[in-house]
């Protein structure tokens, strides 16, 4: 499913802890670290593919986490150049994301990486919320700025504390290596 201008419609999935940190997953075989994500079938609401894409890339299911909640509009993002399959049809030049915010309300051993036949992460790890930014492959590093800003006003409460201004105010690096004050 690709819309009329190129994206194909994604789910993206930040999971915290009650500590205000986030399940921050490593892909299948490489050094690469990601959320959880994924495409929106045919015919199904960005919430279904969501949970749909929380149990096949982690094993947790809709009664193991909380909906704290989700991005208001679609984000995107363009792929670069080299990943653009130009002999595909139709042309997907990147993704639409709905973005939700989820608490982890079961014991982290619930966390499995086989229920599919090909597994998409194969470790994770709790990590600081603002982290992955600075981890994130750099094409996604906007779009999960653009997340993390608007779903990180939700952990503001005292029961998970991160403030949601905290990576803004520091330094970031940019796609093209330069460093500038944001």
């Amino acid at each position: 499913m690709i819309d009329s201008k190129g994206y194909r419609p994604n789910v993206g999935i930040i999971l915290c802890n009650d500590e205000g940190r986030v399940f921050w997953a490593k892909r299948m075989g490489v050094n690469s670290w990601q959320f959880p994500q994924g495409g929106i079938n045919p015919n199904e609401d960005p919430e279904a593919a969501m949970y749909r894409e929380l149990c096949e890339e982690t094993g947790l299911q809709q009664q193991h986490v909380e909906v704290l909640g989700r991005t208001r509009y679609w984000l995107r993002y363009q792929l670069p150049e080299r990943y653009i399959r130009k002999n595909s049809l139709p042309l997907c030049i990147g993704q639409k994301q709905i973005w939700y915010m989820l608490r982890l309300i079961t014991h982290e051993s619930n966390v499995r990486f086989d229920q599919c036949a090909k597994p998409e992460f194969d470790d994770w790890r709790w990590v600081d919320y603002w982290e992955p930014l600075k981890d994130v492959v750099y094409f996604k590093r906007k779009v999960y700025l653009k997340a993390m800003s608007e779903l990180g006003a939700i952990l503001t409460a005292d029961s998970v504390p991160v403030d949601p201004a905290g990576y803004l105010a520091k330094e970031i690096e940019n796609p093209r290596g330069k460093r500038r004050k944001r």
